[in-house]
């Protein structure tokens, strides 16, 4: 059977695709290995999927540190704003949360998903689920068909690759468009994991010290060999059995792996601020004013509130200080060394959870290799990528999900207008 265009892969990407080629007045079918469609998208968020961002295209770029500049031309086209509107138009009310962050009203991923497939239902879009693609076959320096495992073989004239990275296995993501990507001659860059809990093996870690404390509004940096910050962020985190996680560690995590390929190291340290709104000076002159009004107070206690009680106290016993110490009997060293321990902690990780445990997938088809407006391959023609097997990542509050519906959507509309443009040679 011969189609238009057909899209591989039911993650948010790839329905965006199919609606977009549908809308060009393409005969689309979709596939997917999976039993039913949108998986990722309906766990997004939570389970309440982060649909777009509505922070301005500068700061959503920013917030793709993977090759976010590449977007711009695809902004241009179709943008987040856009993204607003075209899910209004099915129904699904948004609203705005805290950092631009947009979520349907009722709270519910699958209402999106929902009407994803209502709409690819209007456009008579075929979808085929639990069918794997073997091959996507090339002809000649173009798409000629793709073979399914079980022999079918479908022909198109464009083809959308839309089947993910290899974060999230479960959800049907397990890299299997690396190899059709390659066949046509594009480069895969190293793929390594983003936004994932990271790992240390320090002694406090290991003993379990600080297991389940969350700390809130912490500014965590990771430190380049001279000590100087690759990258801060100002959000919550946890310490964990096996090391930390949280916002502000899974925003941290890419630029672990890329300090220890970059310079080869087996640990990178890490920089936590417990304190950020001070300075450790005022900290310290705050820390004396308080032990002045009551010397006698053991030191736990003038200080509690200061920070939560577990981290307090393990700040400082590091600062050598007793526990039941009266706060007039210790020393201004000791208390200086305190106030420097809660603005400049300092320790070890070696490395991150793998791939598979992370949110998103670092590296992927090289956006070199691909044309920004139409998101079409340079060296297959009727060969389209679109989402997370583009090397694009971007941190976690709705930037991968508008980076996959603007490349789904410029994908699929590209592609059909080459179909026709085939149909009519």
């Amino acid at each position: 059977m011969k189609y238009d265009v057909i899209v591989i892969g039911g993650g948010p990407s790839g329905l965006m695709a199919s609606i977009a080629a549908g809308e060009k007045g393409a005969k689309v079918l979709l596939i997917d290995k999976g039993d039913k469609l949108g998986r990722k998208l309906a766990i997004s968020g939570g389970g309440r999927c982060n649909v777009t961002n509505r922070l301005s295209i500068d700061e959503i770029i920013r917030n793709i540190p993977g090759n976010g500049r590449f977007l711009h031309s695809a902004f241009s086209e179709f943008n987040n704003e856009d993204i607003i509107s075209f899910f209004e138009n099915l129904g699904v009310a948004l609203k705005e949360e805290d950092h631009g962050r947009m979520f349907p009203i009722n709270n519910k991923a699958q209402s999106v998903v929902d009407a994803l497939i209502n709409r690819m239902k209007e456009l008579k879009v075929t979808v085929y689920t639990n069918s794997p693609v073997a091959e996507v076959v090339y002809d000649d320096g173009k798409t000629a068909g793709v073979r399914m495992k079980s022999g079918q073989y479908f022909e198109t004239t464009s083809v959308v690759v839309a089947v993910g990275g290899k974060s999230v296995p479960h959800t049907g993501s397990t890299g299997d468009g690396y190899a059709w990507a390659q066949k046509a001659g594009h480069t895969i860059t190293d793929l390594f994991p983003t936004e994932v809990p990271i790992l240390s093996d320090e002694p406090f870690i290991k003993q379990k010290t600080l297991q389940g404390l969350s700390l809130r509004d912490v500014s965590l940096s990771v430190l380049n060999p001279k000590g100087k910050p690759l990258i801060t962020h100002k959000m919550d985190m946890i310490f964990t059995h096996f090391g930390v996680s949280g916002p502000a560690v899974l925003r941290c995590s890419q630029f672990v792996v890329k300090a220890m390929k970059k310079w080869n190291l087996t640990h990178v340290t890490m920089r936590l601020d417990a304190l950020p709104d001070q300075n450790q000076e005022e900290l310290f002159q705050e820390i004396l004013r308080e032990v002045k009004s009551d010397p006698k107070k053991a030191l736990k206690n003038i200080l509690k509130g200061l920070l939560p009680e577990r981290y307090l106290h393990f700040l400082l016993e590091r600062s050598g200080i007793d526990l039941q110490e009266q706060g007039g009997a210790v020393s201004n060293d000791k208390l200086r060394t305190f106030a420097a321990l809660c603005k400049d902690f300092q320790f070890t990780v070696n490395g991150t959870q793998p791939l598979e445990k992370a949110f998103v997938t670092g590296g992927g088809v090289s956006v070199k290799e691909i044309h920004p407006k139409e998101m079409s391959s340079k060296f297959m023609n009727g060969l389209y990528f679109c989402g997370e097997i583009l090397d694009i990542h971007g941190y976690t509050g709705g930037y991968n999900i508008t980076s996959a519906l603007i490349t789904g959507r410029l994908a699929g509309h590209n592609a059909a207008i080459y179909s026709r443009n085939q149909t009519n040679i």
